[in-house]
């Protein structure tokens, strides 16, 4: 099968001028019928780990495009165990026109890619979630009418999102802080790759380990789970680690007073973020949540809807 388009496995996969470009093309796609570019299009949607929104979000951009997609689950596939991740990806394409994977060891991204001849996209790993980052441009982009110049605070653990928020952030212009306890800091590859990006952009990069210093006159506060999937061994000790680290309404107080509330959901009330705050004014977790469609009906077309 002939190979389309690129992979997407981190956003630093995409130029600065591209992420505008899907930005754009999702506003577009957002306000009109989406054309059926993927007519005759086959996907195929490996899950390693359950998933309500980046399924379901794909799935149906997927359609709306025009195309067509079969998911495939841990127990089916196997990836590394039943058989080879290297087989997987030299089969599947002979099958399909793009593998959407989303698994826990980025690992297993890095060899689907290198063993498929159609493109892969990450739909998460442990390292990133580029398609989740590029739903939040887009949510802020609609809200705040601009990226570069603002400023995203974020609050918690230096995960797979914060990671794909860093990068993202340091490519447009956009000033990202993150506030993390001592151990849980994002991965110095990551950081450096962002200051990187910082320095054509000129984006600012803050850590703290003080939410109070991150989230001063911010224009975004993101949050995310304090534990993600594959860690729930850790559960206990990271609710210890994070409790100074929930938001609340004390906490957005210090940011700007037209500040929006962002999480990436699922949502755990009562931990990162206290009872209640997701359903104040503030918050815009489900337009969020709605965006992770059109962005993702960009990226395919993007990828896949010239071939």
């Amino acid at each position: 099968m002939m190979t389309m388009g690129k992979d997407i496995l981190s956003v630093a996969d995409l130029t600065a001028k591209e992420v505008e470009g899907l930005i754009s093309s999702a506003l577009r796609l957002k306000r009109r019928r989406a054309p059926p570019v993927l007519k005759d299009k086959i996907f195929a949607l490996i899950f390693e780990k359950p998933s309500l929104r980046t399924r379901a979000s794909f799935e149906v951009a997927i359609r709306h495009l025009g195309g067509q997609c079969f998911y495939l689950s841990p127990e089916e596939v196997g990836l590394g165990k039943r058989e080879p991740v290297s087989d997987v990806a030299r089969v599947l394409s002979r099958y399909v026109h793009g593998i959407i994977a989303r698994t826990f060891s980025h690992q297993t991204l890095e060899v689907l890619a290198e063993y498929a001849s159609v493109p892969v996209v990450n739909a998460l790993s442990d390292h990133e979630h580029p398609c989740q980052a590029l739903g939040d441009l887009l949510t802020v982009e609609e809200k705040k009418g601009r990226l570069s110049g603002l400023t995203l605070a974020f609050i918690g653990d230096g995960n797979n999102v914060a990671h794909s928020l860093l990068l993202a952030c340091a490519m447009i212009g956009m000033g990202f802080r993150i506030a993390s306890p001592a151990g849980y800091e994002v991965k110095e590859g990551v950081l450096s790759k962002a200051r990187e990006l910082a320095t054509v952009s000129g984006a600012e990069i803050l850590l703290t380990k003080e939410p109070e210093e991150a989230v001063k006159g911010a224009d975004v506060v993101y949050t995310d789970v304090w534990t993600s999937m594959g860690q729930e061994a850790e559960a206990d000790k990271r609710r210890r680690d994070f409790v100074r680290y929930q938001v609340d309404e004390r906490l957005l107080a210090v940011a700007k007073s037209d500040a929006i509330l962002m999480h990436p959901m699922p949502a755990h009330h009562g931990e990162e973020v206290a009872i209640g705050v997701l359903d104040s004014p503030r918050s815009v977790v489900f337009d969020q949540a709605e965006n992770r469609l059109h962005i993702q009906k960009a990226l395919l077309v993007h990828l896949f809807g010239k071939g």
